[in-house]
């Protein structure tokens, strides 16, 4: 049997298929840790090190532009919103989205999947002109080139918490993508405490993010993506079944989870989106995800990551492949 290098995050719906309880037909997969996953995203952006890689979902769209020889299968592992990943600095004055135009906003890097959203849903749903606000990054994208004038990079060594409590910085984004963490995650991740809201820490943007987020849901359909399964396209190119093979054993996979723990218990956040939205958290396939798959690319194009001739048919961003809705 051919045998897969395959490079997931820690998702309890993927662990069947990295123990072996689900298969891909007529393939060996030979799972391979990286902590954190971001590492392998830039690791199989670069290198095409891996057969089959988790990928954040901005990054792949801006590989195919690049050419770089990576496709993908619509399965998302991972999904959040983002109403309340904006904090911002104690004695910033920020009290709307609009306040935010002017000011300086830490993210990881101006790429990074969150940081598209974030934009995205500030520009569309509250009028804000991001083009106005000063980016601070404290770390390189996946794919360089594409950052904005408005883009400053931290040089000091400190990481985004520190300057958000110091106030160098009006506000910043959370977890992985701004404030959660520190260091590169090509040198070594150094995991973080968000900085505590309160009388003596930051506020978040949107005092009823969860509430503002299904509102958002409902509003629109959009349920934010946050990861999706690349593979290298050579490996299609040999086997054009590969990509209807591997959506089937992700599939099972998830179903086998399901099966043990259909209230998605072992991932809290999940569980809590699952109430959120009514359904399954992680739903794959390209037809559900139509309105968030067209507001990914559209957000991204707004934000100059991609050039206006990227073509904007959904169904071109995957492999031909046999994908129901799951």
């Amino acid at each position: 049997m051919d045998k897969l290098t395959v490079v997931l995050g820690d998702f309890p719906h993927a662990q069947p298929l990295l123990h072996g309880d689900a298969s891909v037909d007529g393939y060996l997969l030979e799972p391979v840790e990286v902590k954190p996953v971001i590492g392998a995203y830039r690791r199989m952006i670069r290198d095409l090190e891996f057969d089959v890689c988790e990928l954040a979902p901005v990054s792949y769209l801006m590989a195919r532009q690049e050419g770089i020889p990576l496709t993908a299968i619509p399965v998302f592992l991972n999904r959040r919103f983002h109403h309340g990943d904006v904090q911002c600095a104690t004695h910033s004055g920020i009290r709307v989205p609009r306040d935010l135009e002017g000011r300086r906003v830490g993210v990881r890097a101006y790429t990074v999947s969150t940081a598209v959203w974030v934009r995205g849903v500030l520009r569309e749903q509250y009028g804000v002109d991001t083009d106005k606000i000063t980016w601070v990054v404290d770390d390189d994208d996946h794919i360089e080139g594409r950052a904005p004038a408005n883009v400053e990079r931290v040089t000091d060594g400190r990481s985004l918490g520190e300057l958000l409590r110091a106030g160098e910085i009006d506000a910043a984004l959370t977890g992985n993508a701004g404030t959660g963490r520190a260091g590169s995650p090509r040198a070594g991740w150094t995991a973080a405490t968000d900085p505590q809201s309160g009388d003596d820490g930051p506020h978040p943007l949107f005092a009823k993010a969860d509430t503002l987020a299904v509102d958002y849901y409902l509003r629109t359909g959009v349920y934010p993506l946050h990861s999706l399964i690349s593979v290298r396209s050579e490996l299609l190119e040999r086997d054009p079944n590969l990509s209807t093979k591997l959506y089937a054993a992700f599939t099972e996979s998830k179903q086998r989870h399901l099966a043990a723990q259909p209230d998605w218990s072992a991932v809290p956040r999940l569980a809590r989106q699952q109430r959120q939205i009514g359904g399954d958290p992680v739903p794959y396939g390209i037809a559900g995800n139509e309105s968030s798959l067209n507001a990914m690319v559209r957000f991204s194009l707004q934000q100059g990551l991609l050039d206006p001739a990227f073509p904007t048919d959904t169904r071109s961003l995957f492999a031909e492949g046999d994908y129901p809705d799951a």
